[in-house]
């Protein structure tokens, strides 16, 4: 079993900056994968970007260059900058350990 708390969500203007932590506890040491999706309301969640165990990362082509995920033992952050009001989501966590696993989302806003 994989728990997963986000956090760093907020409301900022557009081109400006947030970072998402996502904590991870229980078996993190079977977790090879671990990603950041988003969904708006009445859409579908979609991924933004992923971390494979080996470092491996991949990006949906609306952030590349914009936004880096990156992890540091337990934790998975999604640094965001030059922020859009498309951005404008709630984004979760997930991480892959045998099965998927989804963090409660955390609200992100971006203004014009």
């Amino acid at each position: 079993q994989v728990q997963l708390v986000e956090s760093g969500g907020g409301l900022v203007q557009a081109g400006g900056s947030l970072r998402l932590s996502c904590a991870a506890s229980g078996s993190i040491f079977s977790i090879n994968i671990m990603a950041w999706h988003r969904q708006a309301p009445g859409k579908q969640r979609e991924l933004v970007a992923g971390l494979t165990s080996g470092g491996s990362t991949n990006y949906a082509d609306s952030v590349k260059g914009r936004f880096t995920i990156s992890r540091d033992n337990a934790k998975v952050y999604l640094q965001m900058n030059s922020l859009q009001p498309d951005d404008t989501d709630v984004y979760y966590c997930y991480a892959v350990a045998r099965r998927g696993y989804w963090g409660q989302g955390t609200q992100v806003t971006v203004s014009s």
